[in-house]
């Protein structure tokens, strides 16, 4: 009897490629429409509600669909430099050693205590997101992490869980959240500290949520690795990660490799320190830098030229490492720039301000407590198209916000919707080029991560609700 043949999952390049078409079709059918703005000049624009008015629309063809992949790679070249700079710096600290030294002794620190890994990484990337956000800047920890989460006999699913989950559920409660809260808060109307109280509750909820879930699998992996969503690629992905390492028999930390590993950590710091708003935050004795990915970029092009000047690299042994580790991660820099094709089409379409409207029209004239439930859901859909959450707060919060007002909601009830639901979507969009990005980079199937993330993501969200519900009544 013929063996039936498996139905082959589509790669996250085809994923978004029909979503662009899909947009492309949308096109043609959704009226074009826009907002008036409070600058047109601005970078980012911010509409003025009440403004909506039918414009012409603008189909987008077969020359669009093809040239909507060329436009996103063209408006994502910042973090797509970023990304494939990242790659350089990483393989020539990975070139010394120094990283295998420092996995190596961190699992014989740890030795029948590695579990111990998950709960404290989770918390380090979920307080990350909840005071910063971090998102973008955790692209570097994948490959460093995810080998030392394999070695303790976990599987790759338990290394994104533990930083890309880990990132969101912090950034879904965010606190102080500069590139999210602050930017909603401020086009709200509203101080960055309202409704703080709801998202520490939210935070209590999510990340203790989110470590039980991880380390309930890790366990079930560690004790039978059948059963791993991703075993029919064990092989490969600890031939990839773990370059046919002998774990037992790693290299030296030594006190160069040592050396390598302060200026490895300072490169974090320093990106740190240039990206955040500290005068936003009250913090005045910090100068704010407003460095974004062109600066960044320069921080690990610097960090890598002080790695190789430590580890007396010659300069053609220096450019070919950097070179082959940037290569590494050109798969995950083409396909950052092809997710964001989607939006680059939409916006092209006149069909942006549209689908905006059209949650503007659903949220008005509704009670208190299907405001706060329907503001939440059409978050999550507004965050499919515009997965950016400083982009999604400046186009729709000076809209959203102040219908609160008519349905007897608090305003800041309205930046936590669309603080939880733009990051959970972040976790599940394949319109996210950074997700797209990671899963190239982990070599996960967009189908196998769905599977892992789907049920758990679903009674997040039911918690979520049933928060912004109690908060409603209880602030009414």
């Amino acid at each position: 009897m013929k063996e039936k043949k498996k139905i082959k999952m589509p790669s996250s390049f085809a994923i978004i490629i029909g979503i662009i078409i899909l947009v492309a079709i949308l096109s043609w059918i959704l009226p074009g429409g826009a907002y008036d703005y409070v600058d047109p000049t601005a970078s980012k624009l911010q509409p003025i509600a009440g403004t909506f008015h039918i414009t012409q629309s603008n189909p987008q063809g077969l020359g669009a669909i093809i040239l909507a992949p060329v436009n996103g790679f063209m408006d994502s070249v910042d973090i797509i430099l970023y990304t494939l700079v990242i790659g350089g710096f990483l393989a020539v600290v990975m070139k010394t050693g120094a990283i295998d030294a420092g996995i190596g002794h961190t699992i014989r620190k740890l030795k029948g205590r590695e579990k111990l890994l998950i709960p404290i990484l989770m918390c380090i990337f979920s307080f990350a997101g909840a005071a910063f956000g971090i998102e973008e800047e955790t692209l570097p920890f994948f490959p460093v992490l995810i080998p030392v989460l394999l070695a303790a006999g976990y599987d790759t699913l338990v290394g994104l869980s533990v930083i890309k989950m880990g990132a969101a559920l912090g950034v879904m409660g965010s606190i102080a959240n500069p590139f999210a809260v602050a930017i909603a808060s401020r086009f709200a109307g509203i101080s960055i500290g309202d409704g703080i109280l709801v998202r520490i509750v939210l935070l209590a909820i999510y990340i203790p949520a989110g470590i039980i879930f991880t380390m309930n699998y890790a366990e079930k992996v560690r004790k039978d690795p059948t059963k791993s969503l991703v075993y029919n690629q064990a092989e490969e992905n600890k031939k990839f990660f773990l370059k046919d390492a002998d774990y037992d028999n790693l290299p030296e930390l030594t006190g160069k490799r040592k050396l390598t590993l302060i200026i490895f950590l300072i490169s974090f710091l320093i990106m740190l320190w240039g990206v955040l708003p500290w005068e936003d935050l009250g913090i005045s004795f910090i100068p704010t830098m407003y460095w974004w990915f062109g600066e960044l970029s320069g921080i690990f092009i610097a960090g890598a030229i002080v790695v190789a000047i430590i580890n007396r690299m010659d300069e053609d042994d220096f450019i070919d490492t950097f070179i082959n580790g940037a290569k590494d991660l050109l798969g995950v820099a083409i396909i950052i720039g092809v997710a964001r094709g989607v939006a680059v089409i939409m916006n092209d379409a006149m069909i942006t301000d549209t689908i905006l409207h059209a949650g503007e029209q659903l949220l008005m004239n509704v009670s208190s407590v299907v405001f706060s439930v329907a503001t939440y859901i059409i978050y999550l859909v507004l965050s499919f198209f515009v997965p950016s959450s400083s982009g999604l707060a400046t186009l729709s919060m000076g809209i959203v916000a102040p219908l609160a007002d008519f349905a007897n909601v608090g305003r800041e009830i309205v930046v936590i919707a669309y603080a939880a639901a733009n990051s959970m979507i972040a976790l599940v969009a394949p319109t996210s080029g950074l997700l797209m990005g990671v899963l190239t980079m982990t070599k996960t199937s967009y189908s196998i991560w769905m599977k892992f993330v789907g049920k758990f993501l679903f009674v997040i969200a039911l918690a979520t609700i049933g928060v912004l519900v109690a908060a409603t009544l209880i602030m009414a």
